[in-house]
Parts: structure tokens; C-alpha cells; sequence
């Protein structure tokens, strides 16, 4: 017991062995309720003999998931079997399993990803002459509203009758779920609300899951919707043990449905609940605390604390306000160039933080003329770019042939000359023999014109070919059959670098198939899109290698950095233009400047602009209320004495010789290490993969190499025996207790070992 109780201070102690009912734990930034939580779990199973297999964790990245895991694997046995992982996972999980009771569903679903839904709506709105974004972006608006809080449209009509297009709302409703019925997929909310559906109307699948289940305990408690907390109490309806973690100064997600409310009504909803408050914060100093503290203050929704630290005072909390968006990299780029360069710091320690994506640019030019190593995050990931969405959709449709969405992206990528008028067609058809529109390609004695079929022949007799190879072959080798008998890789023909790295991201996705695959047995085609599609731009960030982190304050929450830059601190961009009206907003935006705050571990620094250029004009601009409010008047500077902004051609050759001259890095040449490639991004060095290279290394010697009777080594399946070769192109071969496989020789890494 006293391992587990280790490095836990007195408050964490008494929440951690406070083991039955319910308990809540109101955790400020960097108090370590992650600590605390895998302590608990790590109690539960060593102290009181609690069965991994009896406890559920719930968590709110992928991220902090595999950390939780890590932590409790490090400390016990067995603390690998214990249930942790996001919301979104473990409804896709126990839907997985259970799905099919609710008839309109199978267990090979779909999860679309944001832009799936946004092509679903898109189709469906335009059946409604609905073209413009503002009213279709209301429209899903309020759908996700109504998902989010856990109604039905009947429900959600009666509450919002005032508003002018809420009938349209109602068909646009009905009409979108009941094409992702038709198509066999759910979105991220349906993950959910399905899961709840599920639940209600098969209550021996509840029985199955809360019987199990004798301690819950749930991560960043403030940012669950009514949805999510619903479900929370359904899973804790029979033993009621339930240990939860939050801090509603936090929470700063209500735009998608977070109701910080949950933490207030978590007293009324449990008996006889137990509260802690965690207010020591080891993350940074005292300074920067005291920083956080004054500007919290200021809201009205919260509980009452005061995080407090036993750490140094720090560094003075530094702030600049300067002409313009370029002085303002300008003066991060410089800050970041000496500390690297004189004083031992990695570009890893720093973060560049943000309101508004749109303030990048100034950032990524100026690093680039200092060399300074970085990352974006909140742009466009890497499972989400086009080549890459192909990819997946043609996967897609050999777990799930339902799936319209994914048929209509790739029926005519590579091209094969199906235009609009063709799938049109085909689209009459399939609706009147009430099929998917690949059934309905796959069905005999189509009702089309000769001309039309043939257009979809070949996509036909391929699919078929791979269809037959599919149970034949593991994870990776399908992949790269399927890449190869498409022809995927010919629609970037071009020798254009954008095409390049179009190829190399595919050979990049194969590779993350193929690890996907050794790190988990078994592993079925289901599984791992089930896994892209439940990947967070939080997720890739420890990979990100040595550079310096820019994103959105919304991108780092949980993270933290040596030393931490907000920028952009003018009203109207820091706090958003949209809250000034609204005081639950104003609220929601100070939370997310006291979240940027509480990143910074060292060092803060805190800039804003007297004037910016942003969404196509220049503006004057009023430093925030933020800096108002934690009394920190900015700090004149002007990096540009000899400038002056009444000049002609501001922003062309005549200010960028200025800089050249005048601030460019007296030095040589500076060098530094590259920073690692994330595992979702491409490597631009590459120019051939491994596989590549093996192919070309095999195919002239796949025929000579193999014969009847060889044992030979697969690297998933093991030694096995060829029992028979048909062509020169798939040899059968027996792995023993494994069974017989159909392996193809061009593709499979076999190695002949006698």
C-alpha cells in the first residue's frame, strides 16, 4: 500500500482511498489528477482485489487513454486488462458487439468522419434548395445540439419552436438519420446516442455492462455532454461507484455540447456524495499561478479555489505589445532563436498559442527565416487528406457495402470515365431495388444501358478479385493488393512534388496499417479503420520530434510547455467578437485564456498588436480585457526604429529588405536536427518505400523461389508449410493451429526456411 500511496500529497490521499459510492474531485490545472487516477486503479486491483476485468476508466483523448494505460501497466499486474479508453472508443466497442439488437444496424458499421457527415448534409440540403453554408451550418448545428443533449425532435421541436426554420430542421433530421441507416454508419454523436438507444430498448445489454463494471471513474469530468454524463449513470446504475474529475474553470468546450453544469448537478444526481478539492499545482510557478488565479476570479460559474505551488517564483511574466502581426513573430522568433541557441533550451519547450488558427502565417514565415523547427496543429491531419480519405473509402467498402458515402468518392478515382449522368443512373436503380448503390453494381442484369454498365465493369470484376483474396490474406498484405489492383497509385502520375508526396503518404499509410497490425493480434480491417476514425490532432504530438508546437488553445488542453507564447490578445480575436454580448461566452473565453495560462510551466509571454491585418483588411486593435484584468498593461516595443508605418508599400520589398537586413541571425549557418517525422505525416526524403523496393527485389524470383512442401516463416502467421502453388501467384499453406492460409507470393514477405 504505501507504493501505491507514493508521491501522493495528503489531499490525493484521502480522495484516493474514499473507495465506495460516489466522489467527486474538483482538480485545478497541473494539480495531478492523472496521477491520482491511476493510483486509484492501481489500488483497486492490488489493495482490495478488485478484478481489472471490473473496472472501467473513461477518458477524454487517445492521448491521455494510452497514458492512463501506460502508468497502471508500469505500476501493477494485470493493470493492462483494465477498460480504459475514450467515450467515443467504448461506445464503438460495446457497439461492436451488440449493434445488431437494435436491428437497423450490423456489427461492420461506419464511422464517419467530419467531412463524411458535412457530404451527407450537403446532398440532403441541396434536395431542400438549401445552398448557402450560414444556413446549412445551423442546420447541423442544431442537429448536433439535439444529439448532444440526449433528446428526440420531438422533444427539441417544442423547445426551439420559435425558430423560423425549425421544421426544416425536423426534415433535414429525419432525412439524414435515416440515410445513415441506409448506409450503415453512425457519426461521433451517434457513437453515443446509439449506445443510449441500445441501452433503453435492450436493457439485458445494460444488465451485461453495469453488473460488470463495479468502479467507474471518469477523466475531465467538466467537458461531458448530457449524453455522455446520461450514459455515465446508466453504466453506474447497479453498485454506484463512481469517481469523477474535473475542474469547470476548464472546461471549454460547451461550442460542441460540454456542460460544465454536470459537475454542479453530480451532487443532486448521487447520494451522499464526497467532495475533494485538489489545489496544488506542480506544473509551474508561482508566478505564472498567481497570473491564472487573478484572471479566474473573474467568472461567476465556479467553485471556489486557489491553486497554490511549492515551486520557485519565476521568471517575471514578460508582455509586448507591438505595431503588427510580423514585429509580433518577429519578437517570438527571436526569443526562441537565443534561448536555443545561448541558453540550453530544445525548440520542443516552446508553444506558440492562439485564439484563431488564422494567426499562423506571420509565425510559420518568420521561423522559417530563423530555421526554427515547427509544427501546426489544428490544420489539415493526416487521415483526413484526399489521397488518404480514397484510401479509406475503398476499404470501407469491403467491411461495409452500404456505405454510399465512401462508393461515391472513389466509383470514379483512378478515372474511369463514370461522370454524374452514370451515377445518376445508378442511383435510380439502386433505389428501386432498395439496395446500396455497390450492390446495386454488383447485382446481374442491371436495368442501365450497355453503355452505362460497362463503365462500371471493371470496378465490378475487381472488387470481386479482391472480395474472394480478402479472408485470404492479413491486414497489410490486402492493403497493398488492394493499392495495387485499383491502381491507386497512377491517379499521381504527374511527377509534380504535390503528386510525390500524395504517393509517399499512401506508402506512409501502409506502414500504419502494418503497425497497427503488430501491435494488435488478430487484427481485422473493422478494427483498424475503427481506429483512424477515432483519431484527435492531440494524438500525434508526442511524435511531433524536436520543434516548436503552434496551435489553438484548444489543440494543448492537457499539454504543457517549458515556455508558452499567447499571442493575438485583442478584443475581438482574445476574447472572440462573439462573446461580447454574451456573458456564458465571455466566460467560456476567459476559461480558455486561463487554460492557455496554465501551459506554461517557466516562462509566459503575452503580445498583442496596435494594428493586424486579418480576413482581407487591416485593423486598429484594443489590447484585451484579459491583460486589463490581470494588470498587466503592455510593454511598448518597436523592433522597427527606423521604420516608419506611414511608408509607401508597407508589406512589400521595401519592409522585407528592412528585415533582411536589419534582423536576420548574424550567423553562418544554422543547424539543427530535423524533427522527427509524426507517424501520420509522410516523409518528404523518401522516395521509394521498402516494399517498394522488395517487390522489384522479388518479382523476377517469386516463381523460382518457391515450391511444394517448403517451410517458410510469415511474419504474422508464423512457420507454416506450402502445400500447394497455384499459377506462381498464391501458394496454400498450412500454419499449424493457425489453419491454411492463400498467401500471394509477389506481396507476402515470406522467408524460406527449408
Amino acid at each position: 500500500m504505501e507504493n501505491i500511496l507514493q508521491g501522493l500529497n495528503e489531499e490525493q490521499q484521502q480522495a484516493l482511498l474514499q473507495i465506495d459510492g460516489a466522489v467527486l474531485v474538483t482538480a485545478g490545472a497541473g494539480s495531478g489528477k492523472t496521477r491520482l487516477l491511476t493510483h486509484r486503479i492501481a489500488y483497486l486491483i492490488s489493495e482490495l482485489n478488485v478484478s481489472p476485468y471490473n473496472i472501467l476508466a473513461i477518458t477524454f483523448t487517445n492521448k491521455a487513454s494510452k497514458e492512463m494505460k501506460d502508468r497502471v501497466d508500469k505500476m501493477i499486474d494485470g493493470g493492462d486488462r483494465v477498460w480504459i479508453s475514450t467515450f467515443h472508443s467504448m461506445c464503438a466497442k460495446i457497439l461492436r458487439m451488440d449493434i445488431d439488437k437494435l436491428g437497423d444496424y450490423d456489427h461492420n458499421f461506419s464511422i464517419y468522419s467530419d467531412q463524411d457527415t458535412d457530404k451527407l448534409f450537403k446532398q440532403i440540403c441541396a434536395k431542400y434548395n438549401i445552398d448557402k453554408e450560414d444556413k446549412r451550418k445551423n442546420i447541423v448545428f442544431h442537429i448536433n445540439n439535439l444529439k448532444n443533449n440526449n433528446m428526440t425532435m420531438i422533444e427539441y421541436k417544442k423547445m426551439y419552436d420559435y425558430l423560423d426554420n425549425i421544421e426544416t430542421i425536423e426534415r433535414i433530421y429525419y432525412d439524414y438519420q435515416s440515410e445513415l441507416r441506409k448506409a450503415n454508419a453512425l457519426d461521433f454523436n451517434d457513437l453515443m446516442n446509439v449506445t443510449y438507444q441500445l441501452f433503453k430498448q435492450c436493457p439485458e445489454v445494460l444488465a451485461k455492462y453495469a453488473n460488470r463494471f463495479k468502479y467507474v471513474l471518469v477523466d475531465e469530468f467538466q467537458d461531458t455532454n448530457t449524453i455522455q454524463y446520461d450514459l455515465v449513470k446508466m453504466l453506474t446504475s447497479v453498485h454506484k461507484n463512481i469517481f469523477v474529475v474535473g475542474d469547470e474553470d476548464q472546461c471549454i468546450y460547451t461550442w460542441r455540447g460540454a456542460n460544465f453544469a454536470n459537475i454542479f448537478d453530480f451532487q443532486k444526481d448521487f447520494e451522499n456524495v464526497k467532495l475533494f478539492k485538489l489545489e496544488r499545482n506542480y506544473r509551474s510557478t508561482k508566478k505564472i499561478l498567481n497570473l491564472a488565479n487573478l484572471l479566474i476570479k473573474n467568472n461567476k460559474s465556479r467553485m471556489e479555489k486557489n491553486l497554490w505551488t511549492e515551486n520557485f517564483d519565476g521568471a517575471e511574466i514578460q508582455t509586448r505589445n507591438v505595431y503588427d502581426e510580423k514585429e509580433e513573430a518577429e519578437v517570438v522568433a527571436r526569443e526562441i532563436y537565443d534561448l536555443v541557441q545561448n541558453h540550453g533550451y530544445q525548440y520542443s519547450d516552446f508553444a506558440v498559442l492562439m485564439r484563431l488558427n488564422a494567426l499562423t502565417l506571420p509565425f510559420e514565415e518568420r521561423f522559417l527565416t530563423y530555421n526554427i523547427p515547427h509544427r501546426i496543429y489544428g490544420g489539415f491531419k493526416f487521415f483526413e487528406r484526399a489521397e488518404i480519405k480514397n484510401l479509406i473509402s475503398y476499404l470501407r467498402l469491403f467491411t461495409n457495402p452500404r456505405d454510399d458515402i465512401s462508393f461515391e468518392r472513389i466509383i470514379n478515382f483512378p478515372k474511369r470515365g463514370i461522370g454524374d449522368s452514370a451515377l445518376n443512373a445508378l442511383k435510380i436503380e439502386a433505389n428501386n431495388l432498395g439496395e446500396s448503390l455497390l450492390n446495386t453494381v454488383l447485382t446481374d442484369n442491371l436495368n442501365l444501358p450497355l453503355s452505362t454498365i460497362k463503365k462500371f465493369e471493371s470496378f465490378k470484376n475487381t472488387y470481386l478479385t479482391l472480395k474472394d483474396d480478402y479472408d485470404k490474406m492479413c491486414l497489410t498484405d490486402f492493403v497493398k493488393h488492394l493499392i495495387s489492383e485499383f491502381n491507386i497509385k497512377s491517379a499521381y502520375n504527374s511527377n509534380s512534388e504535390e503528386d510525390i508526396n500524395r504517393i509517399l503518404n499512401i506508402d506512409m499509410f501502409v506502414s500504419q496499417v502494418q503497425d497497427f497490425e503488430e501491435k494488435n493480434e488478430s487484427a481485422s480491417l473493422v478494427e483498424f479503420l475503427e481506429s483512424v476514425s477515432l483519431i484527435s490532432d492531440i494524438d500525434g504530438m508526442d511524435s511531433a520530434g524536436n520543434c516548436v508546437t503552434i496551435a489553438t488553445v484548444h489543440s494543448v488542453k492537457g499539454l504543457e510547455f517549458r515556455y508558452v507564447f499567447i499571442i493575438g490578445l485583442e478584443e475581438k480575436i482574445f476574447p472572440i467578437s462573439r462573446a461580447f454580448d454574451n456573458n456564458d461566452e465571455m466566460e467560456e473565453e476567459r476559461r480558455l485564456m486561463y487554460v492557455a495560462i496554465t501551459r506554461a510551466k517557466e516562462n509566459l509571454m503575452l503580445s498583442s498588436c496596435k494594428t493586424r491585418y486579418l480576413y482581407g483588411k487591416r485593423d486598429y486593435e484594443r489590447p484585451s480585457r484579459f491583460l486589463r484584468e490581470i494588470n498587466l498593461a503592455p510593454a511598448e516595443e518597436n523592433i522597427m526604429p527606423e521604420f516608419s508605418v506611414f511608408q509607401n508599400n508597407r508589406y512589400g520589398a521595401q519592409i522585407g529588405a528592412y528585415y533582411k537586413q536589419q534582423y536576420q541571425p548574424k550567423i553562418e549557418k544554422i543547424y539543427y536536427k530535423e524533427p522527427e517525422q509524426n507517424k501520420y505525416d509522410y516523409n518528404p526524403m523518401q522516395t521509394k518505400t521498402k516494399f517498394d523496393e522488395y517487390v522489384e527485389n522479388r518479382k523476377t524470383k517469386v516463381e523460382s523461389n518457391f515450391e511444394v512442401g517448403q517451410t517458410v516463416l510469415h511474419p504474422k502467421f508464423g512457420v507454416g508449410k506450402i502445400i500447394s502453388i497455384d499459377g506462381g501467384k498464391f501458394a496454400d499453406i498450412d500454419f499449424g493451429k493457425i489453419g491454411k492460409k492463400s498467401i500471394m507470393l509477389e506481396i507476402s514477405p515470406l522467408k524460406v526456411l527449408k
